[in-house]
């Protein structure tokens, strides 16, 4: 099959997808698109969002229509490393046996994952990063694909561990998830007080998902857009030459190389379930809020001020 035939089965059953996770979510279409890309795309995304909004409905429903295989791991206080990754124990025959845990699936829920401390959030790094744990000593490859979709609840502060910024960059996409509109509400009150149950129904399989993030990919990027999606990232650097006086004004850190990298990756993603067999501007800006929002560091004068990292975004482009 050429790359060609391959883009616009794509976008077919990228609608079908849209379709049925539809049937149980409604509205959050942004949400819901910025997802599906950084699954394309095989990077992590953090679901921000106050309590009600559908956020582990939303992974649940995606990793079903996607075929994948998903596990929730509820973040706490108390939670170590070894209730996420496994841990050895002593069998019937009194030798050492892996038990797995709930890390060795398709598509991770991380619930609240602000919720634990910086010891038990690290335990994720390595399988965010390079799709394997070690464990006593022993390195296990993951299942791919592998996606970590972890969800944030910005309101209640006690008894909360931020991310460091580290871990942060890790993450492609930060989503932020809004109230509904009224007529969205009423639908979800009437679909969620009834016995109607919708089924979703799987469209993919893990190997389908891994051959589109190679078709991802090999989609070629002219260079102006590839500059454009450089220089987007080096405004928002204040130290940087090509910072704006928003930038200077309002920022303390600007976002690094990795940025760049998921701005290119997430337009071509973008370009292709839009029926487009390259990028252009229009895709970079389309992506770049979610991408750069969780990677710029605002001063206190932009707090004092309400200026928000969207609209010191939005002003670069």
């Amino acid at each position: 099959m050429s790359e060609v035939t391959a883009v616009d089965n794509l976008v077919q059953k990228y609608a079908q997808l849209q379709q049925e996770i539809g049937k149980v979510i409604i509205g959050q279409k942004e949400a819901i698109d910025f997802t599906l890309l950084s699954v394309f795309c095989g990077g992590h995304s953090l679901l921000i969002g106050v309590p009600g909004l559908a956020k582990t409905l939303l992974v649940n429903t995606i990793s079903s229509a996607l075929g994948l295989k998903f596990n929730r791991i509820q973040f706490t206080p108390d939670l170590m490393p070894s209730d996420i990754l496994g841990s050895e124990i002593l069998d019937e025959t009194r030798k050492f046996k892996f038990l797995k845990g709930p890390i060795f699936s398709n598509i991770i829920l991380a619930d609240e994952i602000n919720r634990t401390p910086p010891k038990t959030q690290a335990a994720l790094l390595e399988a965010m990063q390079e799709r394997s744990v070690t464990i006593a000593g022993h390195h296990y490859k993951l299942d791919l694909p592998f996606f970590v979709l972890a969800t944030q609840n910005p309101i209640e502060q006690e008894g909360t561990y931020p991310l460091p910024e580290a871990q942060l960059d890790r993450f492609m996409f930060s989503i932020n998830l809004d109230y509904p509109t009224f007529e969205e509400e009423v639908q979800v009150v009437k679909n969620t007080t009834s016995l109607n149950e919708e089924t979703v129904n799987p469209l993919f399989n893990a190997n389908e998902i891994v051959e589109i993030q190679k078709l991802i990919r090999k989609i070629p990027v002219a260079d102006n857009v590839v500059e454009y999606a450089v220089s987007l990232v080096g405004k928002t650097r204040p130290n940087s030459e090509k910072a704006t006086d928003l930038v200077k004004k309002y920022i303390d850190w600007g976002a690094g190389p990795r940025a760049s990298q998921n701005l290119i990756l997430a337009a071509k993603a973008h370009a292709a379930v839009n029926g487009k067999y390259s990028p252009d501007i229009e895709n970079v800006q389309a992506i770049a809020v979610p991408i750069l929002s969780h990677r710029v560091v605002k001063n206190y004068k932009a707090e004092a001020e309400g200026i928000t990292i969207n609209e010191i975004i939005t002003s670069l482009f």
